[in-house]
């Protein structure tokens, strides 16, 4: 058992700090002020769980990792179609807005897609496999997926608390940026991996 624990602390210790400040971060908080925070914390674990087990099994298994730098760009140019759909808007209806309301689906759905995309060959999977070929695989899995989500959860608690307070206006613009700002970083990343 003590093996277990040393990944389960080691692992969160390493995920929770290396997503501080990460372009998740920026996206957690971008849902978070369009999205009721419950449904973007499930999709957002959804999405972790579901990479980092992927990345255990890589750490574990293969010892080898994803061509990230392609994967990286599609994700970027996807961030900034996302950032272009938050500027063009969307409109609902009243029924549509009462639907919304009462469902999360949706919310948990876009989130995890966006997530998953977002940390295929991000710092932290890579982090996790390195993590897993030394410390095993499932308290790696268990803190790494811990550490992401408490960390991206403090975002969450930014976006709300800011939500209340913005008009819709800057809200949007401001998701726009955020997406737009995601899209490039994941785009530079893939090109500096691919030169």
């Amino acid at each position: 058992m003590e093996g277990f624990f040393a990944a389960l602390v080691i692992s969160f210790g390493v995920i929770f700090v290396a997503e501080l400040g990460d372009k998740s971060q920026l996206m957690a908080l971008t849902f978070a002020t369009r999205f009721k925070p419950i449904p973007v914390l499930i999709g957002i674990t959804v999405a972790t769980a579901v990479v980092h087990l992927a990345s255990v099994a890589i750490g574990v298994g293969l010892g080898a990792v994803l061509p990230t730098e392609w994967i990286s760009l599609v994700a970027g140019v996807a961030f900034l179609g996302f950032g272009a759909w938050t500027l063009r808007g969307d409109k609902l209806t009243e029924e549509e807005k009462r639907k919304a309301e009462k469902t999360s689906k949706t919310a948990i759905v876009a989130v995890s897609v966006a997530f998953f995309l977002a940390e295929l060959g991000d710092k932290t999977m890579l982090a996790t496999i390195t993590l897993a070929t030394k410390y095993g695989w499932f308290g790696t899995w268990l803190g790494s997926t811990i550490g992401m989500v408490a960390a991206d959860a403090l975002a969450i608690l930014v976006g709300r608390m800011l939500g209340r307070r913005l008009p819709e206006k800057t809200i949007k613009y401001g998701a726009a940026i955020l997406f737009a700002i995601s899209g490039l970083w994941l785009i530079l990343e893939a090109v500096n991996e691919l030169t």
